[in-house]
């Protein structure tokens, strides 16, 4: 392993990398339970996805680590598979097989982007503040998702949020794992984020036993109805539709559909690649990150996968960095992670049962870790902090990486074309990437069409 993986040149030994990567499979655990009832939503059988979702995510996340050698985990994508059931299937009647089509359509577009270094060069194009912007922002909006999922944070008709009520066993189960966090940390005690999602998950599990109905009905916590259990992915897998082909009015909603499943992985897994890169330092001086090309083709090569194993688009995952911050560099963490998620399919009502509070520390925590780099934003220099800011601030505004990503470097390229065409020093004028522009002009499109429909 040493070898293969290059451990102690990374500065890691394998105990660290089994800590990450088991606390990254924790942290997003969650999608085990999540998928299966957003695609059930499309027609799709839950006991046959969520198999395909661990399947998926097992053997991608291991190709990851052994082919990138980058502590990075994939599944199906939060707000992919929303989009590919409420919006496709549900909002356009399409047909959960041809939604397949689409996404197996968009990961072959990927693989010949990625082949071609298209995205890599995307990723690298990106400057250096956006890049420390976009970890921070990424930071915010998984602590955001980790204080929704405690009800520390609820929804308000009048003001959008309000803070929860500190009363309920959710809140107290999530401050309980901030704290036991916060303290093996301040003691240097390896692993803290896992110990803080088990304590918490075993403190959930207790108030289930004491209140199980009310638990159930009104805060989501289960205890785990058995241990073993095996789906067949028989019914959704290799179903892929192509009848829209004879049919040209299907055609060009299916290329518009095709487009927005690409666009939004498209950024979103680049957003999540240079944050998590940057928090650790996998860029190099040139800033570029490490591998780059691996991991984006690794990603390609997921989405085509689950689209024949018959789930949504598979996209490297934010919680990627809760196995970061325990320490994970190398590899090793990911097939770690992958074959837990092997294992899941097998003892899925046990992983199932963890509920969302119960990881949302170790969320929040980790949103805290990705904040410090924040300091080495230069904010005094307009066309850089301001292009910082709406990235930082609209991730968790827009619950979106991708759209805060676009925005900020949007908003670069605006502001940094308007200083040099006005500014006559040569010494003060920035030299841009031609892909910035190009990026820009994209998106002023994109916004323009959303904008139009």
């Amino acid at each position: 392993m040493e070898n293969f993986f290059k451990l102690k040149e990374n500065g890691t030994d394998v105990r660290k990398e089994i800590i990450a990567g088991i606390t990254t499979f924790l942290a997003m655990a969650y999608i085990i339970a999540v998928n299966p009832n957003f695609l059930g939503i499309a027609g799709m059988p839950k006991g046959a996805v969520l198999t395909a979702t661990c399947l998926t995510a097992g053997i991608t996340t291991i190709l990851m680590g052994v082919y990138a050698n980058l502590p990075f985990a994939l599944a199906s994508g939060m707000g992919l598979n929303a989009f590919f059931a409420f919006s496709v299937c549900k909002g356009m009647g399409v047909d959960y097989r041809v939604a397949l089509t689409a996404v197996f359509a968009e990961g072959i577009i990927f693989i010949i982007l990625s082949i071609t270094n298209v995205r890599e060069a995307v990723v690298n194009a990106i400057p250096t503040t956006l890049k420390l912007s976009v970890t921070a922002g990424i930071g915010l909006f998984i602590a955001f998702i980790g204080f929704v999922n405690a009800g520390i944070v609820i929804k308000d008709e009048a003001t959008l949020v309000k803070l929860g009520n500190f009363t309920a066993p959710t809140v107290i189960v999530a401050l309980l794992g901030i704290i036991v966090i916060v303290v093996l940390s301040k003691k240097n005690i390896k692993g803290a984020l896992l110990w803080g999602i088990i304590v918490s998950t075993a403190a959930a599990w207790i108030y289930a036993i004491m209140d199980p109905k009310l638990a159930a009905e009104v805060y989501s916590i289960y205890l785990p109805e058995g241990i073993f259990k095996f789906e067949s992915i028989k019914p959704i897998a290799f179903k892929l539709d192509f009848s829209f082909l004879k049919d040209s009015q299907k055609m060009w909603s299916f290329i518009t559909i095709v487009l927005t499943f690409l666009f939004v992985d498209f950024f979103d897994t680049v957003g999540t690649l240079v944050g998590v890169a940057s928090k650790v330092g996998m860029i190099d001086e040139h800033g570029k990150v490490k591998n780059a090309g691996k991991a984006l083709l690794v990603d390609s090569i997921g989405t085509t996968f689950g689209a024949l194993m018959g789930t949504s688009t598979v996209t490297t995952y934010v919680e990627s960095s809760a196995g970061v911050a325990e320490g994970g560099r190398t590899g090793l963490a990911s097939v770690v992670t992958g074959a837990l998620f092997l294992v899941a399919m097998f003892l899925s009502p046990l992983f199932i049962a963890i509920p969302g509070c119960a990881t949302a520390p170790a969320l929040i925590v980790v949103g805290f870790f990705m904040m410090e780099n924040v300091v080495k934003i230069d904010f005094t220099d307009f066309t850089e902090g301001v292009p910082a800011f709406l990235t930082i601030a609209l991730m968790p505004l827009t619950y979106s990486i991708g759209d805060g990503l676009t925005i900020g470097i949007l908003s670069y390229a605006v502001l940094n074309l308007v200083n040099n065409i006005f500014t006559k020093e040569e010494s003060q004028k920035k030299k841009m990437s031609p892909i910035i522009y190009i990026l820009a002009i994209l998106f002023i499109v994109k916004l323009i069409a959303t904008g139009i429909k």
